[in-house]
């Protein structure tokens, strides 16, 4: 009975060596990464040009007097409310006069240098989504998303 019980326990013991399955395990050696440019480019923020900004938005405007109403940040998507108090209309889609006090809405926060009497481009598209902010501060445009500020050049002007 004692060899009957060794042998079973011999059996089981064997078994289970034989019945493990090792997994194959590729080397480190063979990986390929198949987007390693697109990592490497998207780490940085695209910067329009001054002419492809210009081409795209749907309405420029040069003004020196430009000065922030109203920000949110916290919950949800950051926004800021720009007002452009004078300026002038250089191009647009749409209307041919804008009334002033102009407002537009910007998803970042706009670099804009107080100097004496220095102008910028202010490179705007339709608004899109932002329903209800729209509706109560009776906004249109928002800032071109991608597009720098430019300083307008005294002989440009």
């Amino acid at each position: 009975m004692k060899n009957f019980t060794f042998y079973i326990v011999l059996f089981f013991f064997l078994f289970s060596i034989v019945s493990c399955k090792k997994e194959y395990e590729r080397p480190r050696k063979y990986e390929i990464d198949l987007f390693a440019n697109e990592k490497k480019d998207s780490a940085k923020a695209y910067i329009m040009t001054e002419d492809e900004a210009y081409g795209i938005s749907d309405m420029v405007v040069a003004s020196s007097d430009i000065s922030i109403l109203d920000s949110s940040s916290g919950r949800g998507k950051a926004f800021y409310i720009y007002s452009i108090n004078s300026g002038d209309l250089l191009f647009s889609k749409r209307d041919s006069v804008i009334p002033y006090p102009y407002r537009f809405l910007s998803n970042q926060k706009l670099n804009l240098k107080k100097e004496k009497n220095d102008s910028v481009y202010v490179f705007l598209e339709i608004l899109k989504g932002y329903k209800s902010i729209a509706e109560t501060k009776k906004l249109k445009y928002q800032w071109l998303k991608g597009a720098p500020v430019y300083h307008l050049n005294k002989q440009k002007k």
